[in-house]
């Protein structure tokens, strides 16, 4: 049976949406006070580049 069967499994789950909900704004803010005070760089944070696989490094795009 799927979780959203049923009125009782459906506030079981906007529950759980709910908090899942507070817990990314508090968060949220949290990112916005720390780069507010200079903790942390503006913008969203930068990934690693990712290897490309099996090319040899000689092959490899570095023009970007």
């Amino acid at each position: 049976m799927p979780e959203s069967f049923g009125k009782r499994a459906r506030g079981d789950v906007n529950a759980r949406k709910a908090a899942a909900r507070e817990e990314r704004r508090i968060a949220r803010n949290k990112r916005r006070e720390d780069r507010a005070a200079g903790l942390l760089a503006p913008g969203p944070p930068l990934a690693e580049p990712e290897d490309e696989v099996g090319t040899p490094p000689g092959e490899r795009d570095t023009d970007g």
